[in-house]
């Protein structure tokens, strides 16, 4: 308990509600970090190693992206522990019994993030009413269906362009991470005339200078198969896309998979955040002194949260998405421009946005007369 005090500051979070129910071995956690803004919304993410400390840092990425992105919701996320691909039927228990529990804790929205999707949202939206990105056929906007994080990121790539020295067009770009995020961006660029040269999943990677064929990786992941059996592509170790030489890297997977220690080892030009948390504040300071673009993740990634406000406030599919597209171009300018005038990190300066922006819905409430606290992302 004392290790999630140490976590917190004046903006949160608020609650930390830890539920396990051994008899079919729940356990999970959520943080709802600051709902000065609205309830929170964030993803529930499955994995077998999520701890309490990401899920803090996680929520507190979910109330910076929040506000950044000009959404009426505060920062939320809820960690489940467990193998995502464990049996159906199982997993369906867990997140029933989940939303069940959490029937009542109205200051949360359950979203899918990594290890749940739309299908688990169905399941959840059968018990409560507080769900977004649902299917189709249940009125919903599927996030992974149209790739609304992956639309959002190439935005995001189009404008950081502008302060680097390369067009998009034969641009080489190398995808760590080929899930939900992983894949539609890769797609959307392609479509954009880059070259994908190396990709990795949680089986392995590949890598081809000559350039990978993205129809062709899509339907192995159809198929359900890994990416290593793409044929002409040279075989590597997970790890070892860190490695490749491009143009653009995109980590699209785990928090914290750059950090002080192997930073060093990516030979690119501009760094984008697809996932969330995936580099430490420390590699992003190396990436700014080396001059080294790096646009954070809670400027970059947010396209998947705004279509999920806007499906929760019975939006279209198509205003989503332009909606996306207007609020990722505008904000990846807004920080980039402050961040070359005064020589301060992007994350720097879109905290500082967000930050402002959080404090000044902080002070409506009744309760809210906080100074603000230290930064501990």
């Amino acid at each position: 308990m004392d290790d999630i005090f140490a976590l917190g500051d004046e903006l949160g979070p608020l609650k930390v509600i830890h539920l396990q129910e051994a008899s079919i071995g729940l356990n999970a956690v959520l943080v709802v970090d600051n709902v000065a803004m609205g309830p929170s919304i964030g993803g529930i993410r499955m994995a077998p190693d999520v701890t309490v400390a990401e899920c803090i840092r996680l929520a507190r990425a979910m109330t910076f992206k929040n506000a950044a992105a000009g959404l009426p919701h505060g920062g939320g996320k809820l960690v489940v522990r467990g193998e995502p691909k464990m049996e159906k039927g199982r997993k369906q228990l867990l997140l029933r019994t989940l939303a069940s529990a959490l029937r009542s804790e109205e200051d949360y929205i359950f979203a899918p993030d990594m290890g749940t999707d739309e299908e688990c949202m169905a399941w959840i939206r059968d018990e409560v009413e507080r769900v977004v990105a649902l299917p189709r056929e249940l009125g919903g906007i599927p996030l992974d269906e149209i790739g609304a994080t992956g639309w959002g990121l190439s935005h995001v790539v189009e404008v950081a362009l502008a302060y680097c020295s390369f067009p998009l067009e034969g641009a080489r770009f190398v995808v760590q991470g080929f899930g939900a995020v992983g894949r539609n961006v890769s797609r959307f660029l392609a479509a954009r005339g880059a070259v994908l040269v190396a990709v990795a999943d949680s089986a392995g990677a590949i890598h081809n200078p000559a350039g990978l064929d993205v129809a062709a990786l899509l339907a192995l992941k159809e198929q359900g198969r890994p990416l290593t059996d793409y044929g002409d592509a040279t075989p590597l170790e997970r790890d070892a896309v860190i490695d490749v030489a491009c143009d653009i890297w995109i980590p699209a997977a785990r928090p914290d998979v750059i950090h002080e220690g192997n930073v060093q080892r990516l030979n690119t030009k501009l760094v984008v955040e697809g996932a969330n948390i995936p580099f430490t504040r420390g590699a992003e300071q190396y990436l700014h002194e080396k001059g080294i673009l790096c646009v954070p993740d809670f400027i970059a990634n947010a396209g998947g949260v705004i279509c999920a406000a806007m499906e929760y406030h019975g939006a279209s599919e198509s205003a989503a998405l332009e909606s996306i597209e207007e609020k990722l171009r505008r904000n990846t300018e807004q920080v980039l421009k402050i961040a070359v005038k005064e020589n301060i990190t992007p994350r720097e300066a879109s905290q500082r946005m967000a930050l402002e922006r959080v404090q000044k819905a902080m002070s409506y409430r009744r309760f809210s007369t906080f100074s603000m606290g230290p930064n501990w992302i």
